[in-house]
Order: structure tokens, then C-alpha cells, then sequence
């Protein structure tokens, strides 16, 4: 996918800041769309389906996280990436982001290189999605990384974000030895810092909703998936 084709979303109550940003961006070659705050992001977003949205915490109206959280409840915006863009640098700030299905959090002031480069790989995943299948059909269970949807024996329903990505990832090579380093750079990214269970959680989860016997721990190592 070209970057001509890479929408991003960009929403902040200060002018300034979305007008650097979006400076920076469009000359990258980016698509550049804005909303100066939640209530209005949560409107462009179900309009253009952006690729990426990059969000302040505080705005009017609606701030930041009430706004991801309405957004993440979009099935159509299950695979637009979000990033919070924040003055605010407390624990329970980076937590409520994530919380509310946020894909990386950073904090202002960001020199625009390394805003850039940040933006580059939270997009790599659209451009890899090319030469990845969007559906893997395993007989009794199909996962649609297009719909964001999972059927299991005639049954479909969808997944939170994370889950969904975790789950696409170990199906997509069956048998396959995923180490947990490798899983929790490629579904949560070297720049965002989770709990050393987070993966452990997730495949619990997986687990209940998909069925135990498709996940094997390799102990010490990481997962794998099985389809017999």
C-alpha cells in the first residue's frame, strides 16, 4: 500500500499542534484529515476510516479515551491504529490509554523525526497486511482479518483488538514456535511497555473463546498454535 493511500486522523483542540504535525505528515506523503476534539474524531473516523488515528487525552466535549473507547466499539475501526499524542506522563494516563484499546502512547513535546519514524512503523502493518492472507480458513474455525470477525463451526463473533491480532498471528503459521519476545514486539511493539503477563492473559482468554486445544506453551519459550 502506498502512503498516497494511508489516511491519518489527527485530533487535538490546539490548531498549532495539529497544523505541525500535519505539515510534517503531508510531506511524508500521508493522507492528512483533523478534528480539534473527541466528539467530532469519533464522526470523521466512522466517515473516512482512517489507517491511523494520533489523539490528545484532554479536549472538550469528549476527551481522548472516552473517545477511543466509543471508537474501538466500531467493528468497521477494528484496524484503525490509535496513538495518544499527551502532555500527561502518569501511570494511570499510559493505563486508561491502553485500557481503552489504544496501540501506543507518547508524550508531548515529540521532535517531528522521531514522530515520524514512530508513525512509519505503527503503519507497516498495513503494508505487510499485502503479502499476508486476510482470511485463514482452518475448517472449523475462520478468522477475516478484513472483518475483524471470527467463525467458529458456523458461529461468528469478533475480538478485542489484541486478541484478535494474537490470535491471527499464531494461526497464520500453524505449528510454528512464536517466542513470547517476538510476540509481544510484533501485537504490541517494541516502544510500548506491558506487564511481563500481559501475553499470558491474552492466551487465556483465547482459550476461553476459542477452545484450549489450539494453544500449546512451549515452557520457557513461548506459544504455538495447533490444528488437528
Amino acid at each position: 500500500m502506498r502512503k498516497s493511500d494511508l489516511k491519518i486522523l489527527l485530533v487535538d483542540d490546539e490548531p498549532d499542534i495539529r497544523e505541525i504535525i500535519g505539515f510534517n505528515l503531508s510531506n511524508e506523503g500521508y493522507q492528512i484529515h483533523e478534528a480539534k476534539d473527541g466528539e467530532i474524531a469519533v464522526k470523521k473516523a466512522e466517515e473516512i476510516i482512517p489507517h491511523l488515528i494520533i489523539m490528545d487525552i484532554m479536549m472538550p466535549n469528549l476527551d481522548g479515551i472516552s473517545a477511543c473507547e466509543q471508537i474501538r466499539r466500531n467493528p468497521k475501526l477494528q484496524a484503525t491504529v490509535i496513538m495518544f499524542l499527551s502532555a500527561r506522563g502518569e501511570d494511570f494516563s499510559y493505563v486508561a490509554a491502553f485500557d481503552a484499546g489504544a496501540d501506543d502512547y507518547v508524550t508531548k513535546p515529540i521532535k517531528p523525526k522521531v514522530l515520524i519514524s514512530k508513525v512509519k512503523g505503527l503503519l507497516r502493518r498495513f503494508k505487510n497486511a499485502e503479502s499476508t492472507p486476510s482470511i485463514i480458513d482452518l475448517g472449523d474455525l475462520v478468522i477475516d482479518r478484513e472483518e475483524y470477525t471470527v467463525t467458529l463451526k458456523g458461529n461468528s463473533f469478533s475480538l478485542p483488538r489484541k486478541e484478535f491480532e494474537l490470535l491471527y498471528l499464531l494461526a497464520s503459521r500453524p505449528g510454528k514456535v512464536h517466542k513470547r519476545e517476538k510476540i509481544m514486539e510484533k501485537i504490541w511493539g517494541s516502544d510500548v511497555v506491558v506487564g511481563d503477563r500481559t501475553i499470558d492473559v491474552h492466551i487465556r482468554k483465547l482459550r476461553e473463546k476459542v477452545g484450549d486445544q489450539y494453544f500449546k506453551t512451549v515452557k520457557g519459550v513461548g506459544y504455538k498454535f495447533e490444528n488437528h
